[in-house]
Parts: C-alpha cells; structure tokens; sequence
C-alpha cells in the first residue's frame, strides 16, 4: 500500500479483501516483451513539482530530503490532522467530492439509494437530536452487558459485542481458507486491546509509554462516568460519587487488557501465515481452550450448523484468553464490556463522548489537538456504511475511462517487467523461476471498481437513529459475511471501496486492486509524462504485484494456496537477502532519540518497495522501446522516475502517530520508503553519480537487490 495507515481509524481486515480474479495474465518464460501503450494527451508535463525541492540538501545524500525538503520544513500540521502529505491531500480533495455527492443524493426523490445515503449523513450532522437522545439508543445492549451473571452468558455477549465493532478479545472473520481457496472458512483472531497494540501495556520502563497508560485510565474512568451520570448530568453529588468509582474500575480494565497483551501474539510474529494457521472442528475447540463455553459462543456467533471447522489464528492466546475469561471476576468483564461498547459508540453519541473519546483517541495517541470537522465524520461514516453505494455515485462523476485504459497500460507493462525480470535472476533456480513465473501469468488486476456492487436495499436507514443505523449497517455487514459460508468463492467482491486512497494485495485471490480515488495525481497524472507515473503509480503497482513475492506472499501459490513451491537452495538465498533488508531499516531512527523502524515488522512492506521500484524502473526502460526519454524541464527520463518516486512519499507525522506506526503498523515511515529503497537500486547511482563518501551511498555488497 502507498499510504499512510492510521492506526487509529478502521481498515478492511487484510483476509476480508476477497475478491474476483477474471482474467488470467498468461504468459510463458520466453515471451517477448511488447510495451503497450495507451493515448496520453499531447505536450506532456514533467510532473514533477519542483517548488518543494530542497537544493541545499544533493540528491545523492538525501533524496527524500533534496525532493520535498523545501515542503517538509515550511509544511504545518492543521489542528484536526495528525498526518499532512499527498496521501491526505488525496484524501481531502476526495472528501469534499464525496460530500458534494451525499448531499446531492439527499436532495434527490424517488431513489431509495439516494435516500438511504443522504439520511445516514443527515442522522450524523443532526446533534439537536443526538444530545436529545443521550444513551438510550445503547440501551439495549447496555443491559444486556449487565445482564451477564454466568459465564455462558459471557461467552455469548463476545460475538454479540464483536458484531456491533467493539473490540471484544476473541473476533471472527469469514475468509478464504489458505490451504483451500475454493471454500470460505470462519477465523478466529486476537483482539481487544484499547491501545494500539500490546507494546503499550508491556513496555514498563518507557516514559512515554507510562504516560499513555495513565491517560488510557483517565479516559476509560470518564466514559464510565457519563455513562452512569448521562440521565443527570447537573447531579453533582451522583458525578462525584461515579468517578471514584470509575477509577478504581479503569484501573481494573488496563489490568485485564494488560493481561490479555501478556499473551498476545506480536505483530511479527502474526505475520506467519503457516504459525498462524490451526484448522479446527467446532468439537475440538473445546480440547484447545477448556473451560470456555464454546457451545454459547458458536450459537450467538452463528457458526453453529454452519461450518465444520474454523482456523485458529493464534492457538495459544485461545487457550490463555480460554483461562482468563474463566477466572478474572465477571464485574470486570462487564465493565470491560461496558468501555468497548461505549468507546466504540463515542462518535455517535452526545458531544460530551465524543470530545471524550477524541481527547484521548485523537490527542493523546495521535498529537491532534483538534478533532475533524462535523461534516467530514458525518462522510466518513457513510463510506464505512454504504460504501460501495457512494461508490458507484463517485465512480460515475469523476473516473473517466480513459483513465482505466491507461492504467491498465501500467499495469501490464509492470508484469511485463516482472516476467523478464525473473527469467534473468541469477539467484534462483530454473525449477523455482518456473514456479514464480506460474504464479505471476494467475496475477489478476483490478482497476477502478468492481464489476457488481453490493446491495444495500435491506439494510435500514432512519433518519433521526444514528447510533442504531451504526448498528444496523455493522449487523448488515456482519450478515453479509457470514452468508458465505458453504457458496463458492466471489471473485468479483471488492476488500476497498472506489473511494479509498489505497491499494493492496491479496495473496489468497492472487489479485492487485486500485480503487479509482487512488488513481489521481500526483499519484497518477494522466496529463505528464511516462517518466513520473512510471516512478508513482508504477513503483505503487509493482510494490502490490512484489507483495505476491515478499516474505509471507511468497509462500502462496498461484491459486491462492499456502503451499511451499521453493527450492532449499532457492529459500536459503531469499532468506539471507531479507536479512539484510531486516538490518538496514532497523537502523532508521523514526522518531528521536531512539525509536527504530522495527525491520522484521516491516519486512513485507520494505520487500515490495525495493523490488516495486527495481520492477517500475525496468518496466519505463523497456516502454521506451529503444528510443531516448525526452528532457522536459531540465530533468532527464531517470531523473523524473525518482523524483516522482521520492514526491510521492511527501509526508509527515506528528510524534505520537509515528510512535504507534512503528508499534503496529507494517509500513516503514515516508521517508524511509524512499530513502530505504533508492540506495538499493543500480539505477539511482548511475542517474545521480552517487559515489563513496555520499550519505546515500551503499558498497555494491551491501545493496539487495531481489526481484
């Protein structure tokens, strides 16, 4: 993916991106190389933005720094935003199309889609009516939290709460099974934390990390409050009282999630996918985690009769969490319970909880002092709800077809490359080269938006309910999902919506996806020339195909499959080049003093950079087709390409975001994407005469060069 994740906000499960692969990109280890080429508008631009160049800092010391130095120190976090930078630029202009769209549609009569979309956002922007119904649209699942009395009651609130999105420890996702791609099969994960992974509870020692915690307290005490005071809220005496209360019960709550981190997985090692595949019947789980009532979780789960098996994605967390939710006291879970329901619920509740909840969600955890406005939550939910829905409005007004054709231009191209670039590795095997080249002719891309769209038409949408329409469309979604299972596999289902600044990869469809927000300069700009797309999207579009190649990716066949298709030599020789890669990131300091990159965490995601970028270069040589770039603007072709690379990246983060990026997120920080790959790549010190002595500079032994 080429942007920025964060954590903070909801994003597609990776295994729920279950979508079509339509076409086979057949191809053979001997086929020719034909660029394929798509009409671009005459007297193309460079585009490349030279007003954020630094030209104090060269090119060969720091090319990250020499492209967008001039941005990166003149540039200002606006209050509500913790990251600034292309991606949000995208982002923001997208924003305010979306916006256009939703109100059009809520002035449109007679279109029962329209409809739906318009009143979900008029149910967000009407606050007269959220302050006037308070708590109650949680009622109801308020009390049955604290109806639970036993713990079959308990083990079936879990996929209750899970449903409506609080975070519960034990969730289940429906996806393709990865050692059977033909059939859909229920997963069970780790979650549950309120922080944003389990190094916030572990790390003792850390300054930082302590404060968080205390402020964790604070805010799980204040939700707790306002939800016994919201009926009277001028009744001093009852505040005072619920809050000393609430502390000790805050204290209680960090001190389970605290032991449900203990024996959480880490990020690295869930990125396993052999580690972290268990394939259970339904009547062994209780053999794994004994003492849990697994006969009231799978009912109110609605596996019961629906599935043989699920995959346990982290056995021994099963069995721990199994042991803790039989002996830590059921008062704590239910106020646990209580806090991830009413956390979850903030943002569409009265004021009062929503400041709660961005105070600490949005200032503590992320620096922004100041929440987005109104009307850009108000879309944002609409684009979690009925996203495919506002899709099919946005793809409609603003991606043109053109754009498509010339994206799959790029895309073909890119594959193209990756062929010839695997014929011609001198590390690998023939038998191993023929394998990978199998796998990349199955390679399915998807470009713009799906081929059908989702159906919306049960799902009910009232106009003063906006805490009930939440639960309504996570119910819907949860149904939808759960409906698959036991039908063959949708292959033309869509993990993102059109909509999204994002791409990605899937290594059970064996499918790369751009949505068509994503397709937009400066990441794609259908007006400049070959040279700077080759260095944006095409780098963007090579790092998803590597992805098909990195370390986990790599251990899935053509089909979708987890299965072992190297040779030992073949294996040995990748491991040692991603061991190297593990210690160049890990070098990066990503916020001072000393809080590293951690280069086993992002290994996938460094893999698909370098080797995107190597693939993207390769790919603009062979479109050329023998015949000399042009020089626009003073730069030369390569010039260009790394340039568009580098300003693609343009970015920065507040301290705290970087802090949970590198704690739980798989991508590197900006800089280092650029700075990590280019010195990686042959092309980069030839293009800029980088010798010994320059900061960028890498001894040709130390360089890794994979696909």
């Amino acid at each position: 993916m080429n942007a920025f994740v964060n954590p903070f906000e909801s994003t597609p499960r990776a295994r729920l991106r279950k979508l079509l692969s339509a076409a086979l990109l057949a191809t053979s280890l001997a086929a020719p190389f034909t660029p394929v080429h798509a009409e671009p508008a005459a007297a193309l631009a460079s585009g490349i933005d030279r007003s954020a160049f630094d030209p104090a800092v060269r090119a060969q010391d720091d090319l990250y720094r020499h492209v967008n130095g001039r941005w990166l120190a003149h540039a200002t976090f606006p209050p509500d935003k913790a990251y600034i930078g292309v991606t949000e630029q995208l982002y923001d202009r997208t924003q305010d199309e979306l916006r256009e769209l939703i109100e059009a549609a809520s002035r449109r009569t007679g279109d029962p889609e329209a409809a739906q979309i318009g009143d979900l956002y008029a149910s967000f922007m009407d606050e007269a009516t959220i302050e006037k119904l308070g708590l109650r649209p949680l009622a109801g699942e308020l009390a049955a939290i604290d109806a639970v009395t036993d713990r079959a009651q308990l083990a079936a609130l879990l996929p209750r709460l899970a449903r409506l999105g609080a975070g519960v420890p034990i969730e289940m996702y429906i996806g393709q099974d990865d050692r059977d791609a033909t059939r859909y099969v229920p997963s069970l994960v780790q979650a549950g934390l309120g922080l944003p992974n389990r190094d916030y509870y572990l790390n003792l020692d850390d300054a930082k990390f302590r404060a968080v915690r205390e402020h964790y307290v604070a805010y799980l005490a204040r939700l707790l409050t306002l939800s016994e005071t919201a009926s009277d809220p001028a009744d001093s005496g009852a505040i005072v009282a619920a809050a000393q209360t609430a502390e000790a019960t805050a204290r209680a709550i960090l001190g389970l999630e605290t032991e449900l981190a203990r024996v959480q997985w880490s990020e690295v090692e869930n990125r396993d996918p052999i580690k972290a595949y268990t394939l259970v019947a339904l009547s062994g789980l209780s053999a794994l985690a004994p003492g849990f009532d697994w006969s009231a979780y799978l009912d109110s789960a609605g596996l019961a009769g629906k599935t043989p098996n699920v995959i346990v994605r982290q056995p021994s967390y099963l069995r721990a969490v199994g042991a803790l939710l039989e002996s830590v006291p059921l008062a704590t879970w239910r106020a646990y319970a209580r806090v991830r329901l009413l956390g979850a619920y903030a943002p569409y509740l009265p004021k009062a909880f929503v400041d709660t909840r961005f105070a600490f969600a949005g200032t503590v955890l992320a620096g922004t002092p100041q929440n987005r406005p109104r009307w850009k939550r108000g879309v944002a939910l609409v684009d979690q709800s009925i996203g495919e829905g506002l899709g099919k409005l946005y793809v409609a007004r603003y991606f043109p077809p053109q754009n498509k054709a010339r994206m799959e231009a790029l895309v073909a191209n890119l594959l193209a490359a990756y062929r010839a670039s695997i014929a011609t590795l001198d590390w690998m095997t023939p038998a191993t080269k023929q394998q990978a080249l199998a796998k990349l002719a199955k390679f399915n891309a998807k470009i713009g938006y799906p081929k059908r769209w989702i159906d919306y038409r049960t799902l009910e949408i009232r106009r003063t309910d906006l805490a009930g329409n939440v639960m309504r469309a996570r119910r819907f979604e949860d149904a939808r999902q759960l409906a698959k299972l036991g039908k063959p596999i949708d292959r033309d289902e869509w993990g993102m919506t059109p909509q999204t600044i994002n791409a990605y990869y899937d290594p059970s469809l064996n499918e790369i996806v751009f949505p068509a927000a994503y397709l937009q300069p400066p990441n794609f700009d259908a007006a400049a020339d070959d040279a700077v797309n080759y260095g944006g999207i095409g780098a963007t579009i090579g790092h998803e195909i590597s992805h098909g190649f990195d370390d986990e990716g790599s251990q899935y066949d053509g089909d979708g499959n987890l299965r072992d298709w190297w040779t030992a030599q073949d294996k040995a020789n990748f491991a040692a080049k991603t061991k190297l890669l593990v210690a160049q990131y890990s070098a990066f300091v990503a916020v001072p003093p000393d809080y590293h990159v951690n280069g086993e965490l992002t290994l996938g995601e460094n893999i698909a950079d370098n080797s995107g970028l190597a693939i993207a270069y390769k790919a603009y040589q062979l479109s050329l087709a023998g015949k000399p770039a042009p020089v626009i603007d003073g730069m030369s072709g390569d010039e260009r390409f790394f340039y568009g690379y580098a300003q693609s990246y343009r970015g920065k983060a507040r301290d705290e975001a970087l802090l949970a990026q590198i704690k739980s997120d798989p991508h590197s920080p900006d800089e280092f994407r650029v700075t990590g790959a280019v010195r990686n790549q042959p092309a980069f010190y030839s293009t800029f005469g980088v010798k010994p002595g320059d900061k960028m500079y890498l001894p040709p032994a130390e360089r890794v060069l994979m696909w």
